[in-house]
């Protein structure tokens, strides 16, 4: 499926003082690094200046928060802007959306250097924040690679397109001609909690008090995340920015007091398999999954005038990760389990492999009164994924126990040139800014077929009597 459009911009905008809610300035040094342009199209403002709402959150303050991705950093720095993590949500697991003023995920505009970022494969579809969309993975860009982030908390589709609904998000991207820095960190998570267990079946031979305490131990991480400054020229830049994170899974699952595996004597409701004992009754996987990223980012730019230059920026991120489904109970009660494959039942894993890329180049020049750029930016996403430790029910005793199950990439490539300018009106107190422009975006969205055991009916049915099944007609 392609999509193809094509959109011409004419704007005017009359400029006023606005207080936006950011943390107060100091002085004027400090307000110079604040220079925005979201909302305005026009690089001469602080965000004590614009007409919109903007907050600037600079890199020293997505450092100080001390998580490694940008997603959670900018939910801690900014109250409207939201990053649930739910667990058991398939490749949701991996890829999480974030909403913006409670709105869903697609409806926020994401920016890079004030170009528009391409969106994750992904669509959500489980009962988890943002159903239905598909939205930019900001945790594709590391933390280190950014200069400062503006956020438009306002509706900016006039300016923007229907999808800035919600606002917009411009990552500025560090632009240093020396220096550099290396970090790491490690850290884990310690829980503590009590545990509601239920009751137990009839007659059952195995107990556990009705409040379980538990204290757990997991999630180990290890960021390893650092950035260097090169010069290019008399005046020119290039920063190449790289993280590599390797995360563990954290669990926190239930106590399960089911029973697990199929009477010895279907006749006695009470002839539990011994079993029964011995069995991990936290078998659940509620939580983080494993995962593993190496991550890339290279921003550039070079004077070729005092009133012309070139730009351009590069990325990639590899993603493997690990989740859980279900587990599925050796005697499960809707047949889904092969005793001679798993007799102690099982836990279905999702193993996505994430791949993303983008590269984008432009120039910016002076045409009489007119500031003018021309850019054009491509990126990539594809996500594929591998079933494991399962099963195919329909093939019986024969499935295998894992499978390729295919995936999904899009595309997206954007062409755009726009000029802005300042206007002299008598009567107005200050300049009539004036932002004219054209843009072409072409988007492409594939669905790949997994290996057909993956998907395929072998004939193999479940018992009669089961829950969900059948006579044959």
């Amino acid at each position: 499926m392609r999509n193809k459009i094509v959109a011409i911009f004419v704007a005017a905008a009359i400029s006023q003082a606005a207080v936006a809610q950011n943390a107060p300035q100091s002085g004027g040094a400090d307000e110079l690094e604040q220079v925005v342009v979201t909302g305005t199209r026009v690089a001469n403002r602080s965000a004590l200046d614009t007409a919109v709402p903007v907050d600037v959150v600079p890199t020293d303050a997505l450092t100080n928060i001390g998580v490694s991705e940008l997603n959670q950093a900018l939910s801690v720095a900014l109250p409207s802007f939201n990053f649930p993590r739910p667990g058991l949500t398939d490749g949701t697991d991996t890829v999480r959306p974030a909403t913006l003023r409670g709105l869903a995920p697609d409806q926020t505009l994401v920016l890079v250097n004030g170009k528009r970022r391409h969106a994750a494969a992904l669509v959500n579809v489980n009962g988890s924040v943002g159903r239905g969309s598909a939205a930019v993975d900001l945790n594709t860009i590391p933390n280190v690679a950014v200069r400062s982030i503006e956020v438009l908390r306002d509706g900016a589709s006039a300016q923007y397109g229907s999808d800035a609904i919600a606002g917009v998000i411009n990552l500025r991207m560090r632009e240093d001609r020396d220096g550099g820095e290396l970090t790491l960190s490690y850290g884990q998570r310690q829980s503590q909690y009590e545990n509601l267990t239920g009751a137990a079946p009839t007659g059952a031979t195995w107990f556990a008090p009705n409040v379980l305490k538990r204290s757990v131990s997991d999630g180990e991480t290890l960021t390893i995340s650092g950035w260097k400054g090169f010069a290019l020229g008399d005046s020119g830049f290039l920063t190449v920015s790289a993280e590599f994170k390797d995360q563990e899974r954290t669990e926190r699952g239930g106590y399960d007091m089911r029973r697990q595996y199929p009477l010895t004597n279907p006749a006695v409701a009470t002839s539990f398999d011994p079993r029964e004992l011995t069995f991990n009754r936290f078998s659940q996987w509620y939580g983080e999954p494993e995962m593993q990223q190496s991550t890339i980012f290279a921003n550039a730019g070079v004077d070729l005038s005092d009133t012309s230059s070139l730009y351009g920026w590069a990325s990639y991120q590899d993603r493997s990760a690990l989740s859980a489904g279900f587990a599925r109970l050796a005697d499960d009660p809707s047949g889904r389990n092969v005793l001679s494959i798993y007799p102690n039942g099982f836990l279905p894993k999702i193993q996505p492999d994430v791949t993303d890329y983008s590269l984008g180049f432009g120039s910016r020049w002076e045409m009489g009164e007119w500031n003018m750029d021309a850019s054009v930016v491509y990126g990539y996403n594809e996500m594929m994924f591998t079933i494991v430790d399962t099963l195919n029910r329909s093939l019986g005793a024969a499935s295998k126990t894992s499978f390729d199950a295919g995936g999904y990439d899009h595309e997206q490539i954007v062409f755009n040139v726009s000029g802005v300018r300042t206007l002299e009106v008598a009567g107005l107190a200050s300049p009539l800014n004036l932002a004219m422009g054209l843009e072409a975006r072409q988007e492409a969205y594939s669905i790949t077929a997994g290996e057909p055991d993956s998907y395929r009916n072998g004939g193999v049915r479940i018992p009669l009597g089961t829950p969900g099944c059948t006579s044959p007609t």
